[in-house]
Parts: C-alpha cells; sequence; structure tokens
C-alpha cells in the first residue's frame, strides 16, 4: 500500500496529549513501550536493508471469487494478492520472502 501525507490512516496517537509532552517525557514513554524496544548494536550491526523490488504490470485472468474477495478487506487489494504469492513462493523454495 503506498501513502501520502493526503491519505495516510488514521492513528490512535493522541497528538493533543504528544503536543503537550517534554522531550523527557516523550522519551521515557518511548523507552518503555513493549513495541518499540531499544535496538542494540548487536542489532544494528545484524540488520540489512532490502531494497523493495521493482512491480512488472501483469495481465491475468483470476476467479471473481478471488478478486471479490481480496476487495472486501479494503484498499491495497492487489499488494495483498502479491504477499500471498511471495508467501507460497517462500514456502516452496524454502526461504523467507
Amino acid at each position: 500500500m503506498r501513502y501520502t501525507r493526503h491519505n495516510l490512516p488514521k492513528g490512535n496517537t493522541d497528538w493533543a496529549k504528544v503536543k503537550n509532552m517534554s522531550d523527557a517525557e516523550i522519551e521515557a514513554a518511548a523507552q518503555s513501550d513493549p513495541d518499540n524496544p531499544i535496538w542494540t548494536d548487536e542489532m544494528f550491526a545484524s540488520a540489512v536493508l532490502h531494497m523493495p523490488h521493482k512491480k512488472v504490470p501483469v495481465h491475468m485472468y483470476l476467479d471473481q471469487e478471488i478478486v471479490t474477495w481480496f476487495k472486501s478487506k479494503g484498499k491495497g487489494y492487489q499488494t495483498r494478492i502479491n504477499a500471498v504469492l511471495k508467501s507460497y513462493i517462500a514456502k516452496h523454495l524454502h526461504k523467507h520472502p
């Protein structure tokens, strides 16, 4: 899914609360967030940058029920179909996407 500043999804952040917090309070909140662990030097050393692959336009025919199901999940149905196909390949090649 591609986003611009005009179509970003609404998040759960209380920006009024953040605006009134000091830098120290923001830093303390970030450090105590279990979903946002502090990166260690080892984590940075083992990090790998994966650049996105160029997309190639393809015309193909799919069963109507497949397209209907993916579209029913909201915007980005083509991206989800692509992710399913990548997952299938990874499973069959015994590699991670």
